[in-house]
């Protein structure tokens, strides 16, 4: 053998797919560093401006700020795009998305103020101020100059969980900067144990570990949001991913369903957001064949695990279920990246062209919840009868365990897409959620673009700063929202028509007739 010729082996990728793929991992991390560069130029700082990207522009290092965040930006977003298939290897995946997060641990705050407002809301109850009865302006929260405005009169909408960790945050921190940092070591914390969860329910659902670790951890929302804007949403999704894992692997053992059910508990007293699973996790939970009585037994045990997580948490906290009714004002925020906010709107601007003033906003929110109630019970309901025919199948034992972890996580993934999509208020992390679920149960890797190609898109919508981009498109956004959701609701009833039509097949063809068929009709 020639000394020059270079060993191949066997299942390595051809080399113009490697050259992409370390493309890709370089481009990232110059990306990485980009946004790092940006934040500390302009980011989500301590001393709050106006909001406004003039005010970036016009500052001391306006044009290098937007640069550095617009060119990280692409930078991130193509290199995660350019792999959307799949990287080389798991391992590969990993340490990639690794690489990319080591600049954004030294960042300051990227693209939102939320991280001060888990700070003042932990020093409120530090000190003795129940957070969902006050805002952190009334409680007098001493960095409060630091909390964006709209968020300064509000009651926590977060579970006692979180306050807790809050609390605890400020205490070991010790002042502003260090209750930062312990919020963002919860933050990597929540998304070292996403990663280490990701590679079970892959392979429990059939889908490449390879590429369900990267589309949810190499996604630039993960680095910006999770990692660098400490939010919240990293410990949930955590909890979250750790509960669903115990299910697929220990369904119908009272003692793994308690322990699942009691981090589902916890994971919804952090955030809300996670409620929506639970009926999905209840369809994991069930070992052998699907009935109502099996159901009612595992899931119980399942729920038993939640409401316990839930009450100890109250109790700990000694705030009882307060939380509730800090979520009514999360939706104080009205932007156009929500559907039904955006509806609202462009309702209002045809009612000012012809003298209305129908103050649509709040009708069409409410619209947008039906729908999702809606929604929700016909996915549970369609995840259930798919689950119920395999009861009937040859050889079922091993086609339930086959399809229980696929179809459960599909739907969960599918409940919390309409759950972001059908919210009063969007935010860009918020697509992390489905994100992350259906990343691992998805099983084609050509219908992964539906769902990956609107955090690409998410992941342009802030500044450095925290400014929702979406406040200065108010109209135009709107109004193109409206319209991509009438598109995507003709497409759905186009498909869904097809579909029918196609199970019940072409139309009958009428007998002939003896004498047609003779030639003497």
């Amino acid at each position: 053998m020639n000394r020059g010729t270079p060993v191949t082996v066997p299942g390595d990728p051809p080399a113009p797919a490697r050259r992409r793929a370390a493309l890709a991992r370089w481009a990232g991390l110059l990306g990485a560093v980009l946004l790092t560069v940006a934040g500390w130029l302009g980011g989500a700082l301590p001393e709050l401006t106006d909001g406004s990207p003039l005010d970036i522009w016009r500052g001391p290092h306006g044009p290098a700020v937007l640069g550095c965040w617009l060119a990280g930006t692409a930078l991130t977003v193509g290199a995660w795009w350019s792999l959307r298939r799949g990287a080389p290897s798991t391992g590969w995946a990993y340490r990639t998305a690794g690489l990319w997060l080591l600049p954004l641990l030294a960042a300051p705050p990227l693209g939102s103020r939320d991280v001060y407002s888990y700070a003042c809301q932990g020093w409120s109850y530090a000190h003795g101020r129940d957070p969902y009865e006050v805002g952190v302006a009334a409680a007098g929260c001493p960095w409060l100059d630091s909390v964006a405005p709209i968020w300064r009169d509000t009651p926590a909408p977060y579970g006692p969980l979180f306050v807790l960790l809050a609390a605890l945050a400020v205490t070991l921190g010790g002042g502003l900067v260090g209750a930062l940092a312990v919020l963002r070591l919860y933050a990597v914390a929540g998304v070292l144990l996403t990663a280490l969860c990701l590679p079970g329910l892959a392979r429990a659902a059939g889908v490449p570990t390879r590429r369900a670790a990267w589309l949810a951890l190499a996604a630039p929302l993960v680095g910006v949001h999770l990692v660098a804007g400490a939010h919240n949403d990293a410990v949930a999704l955590g909890l979250l991913l750790l509960a669903l894992l115990v299910l697929v692997r220990r369904p119908g053992r009272p003692r793994a369903l308690l322990l699942a059910g009691a981090l589902l508990g916890l994971a919804v007293a952090v955030k809300a957001t996670a409620v929506v699973v639970l009926p999905f996790a209840a369809l994991a939970a069930v070992l052998g064949r699907y009935t109502w009585r099996a159901l009612l037994r595992d899931g119980g045990w399942l729920a038993g695990g939640v409401l316990a997580a839930m009450l100890a948490t109250s109790l700990a906290s000694g705030l009882g279920l307060g939380w509730v009714g800090g979520l009514a004002h999360s939706g104080d925020s009205a932007q156009w990246t929500s559907p039904p906010t955006a509806v609202g709107f462009v309702v209002d601007y045809a009612g000012k062209l012809v003298g209305r003033r129908p103050d649509a906003v709040p009708v069409a929110r409410v619209a947008g919840l039906l729908l999702l109630v809606v929604l929700l019970v016909a996915l549970w309901w369609w995840a259930w009868r798919s689950l119920r025919r395999l009861n009937d199948v040859r050889q079922r034992a091993r086609a339930l365990a086959a399809a229980r972890p696929r179809v459960a996580l599909l739907g969960a993934g599918l409940a919390l897409a309409a759950t972001v999509a059908l919210s009063p208020v969007f935010h860009p992390w918020y697509a992390l959620w489905p994100l992350t679920l259906l990343a691992v149960s998805v099983v084609p890797a050509a219908r992964t673009t539906w769902f990956v190609l609107p955090c690409a898109v998410a992941a342009v919508l802030t500044l450095p700063d925290g400014t929702n981009l979406a406040r200065f498109t108010k109209a135009p956004g709107a109004i193109a929202m409206t319209l991509l959701m009438l598109v995507l609701t003709g497409w759905a009833l186009v498909v869904g028509g097809s579909r029918r039509a196609g199970r019940h097949g072409p139309p009958a063809r009428p007998a002939r007739s003896a004498r047609a068929r003779d030639g003497r009709g």
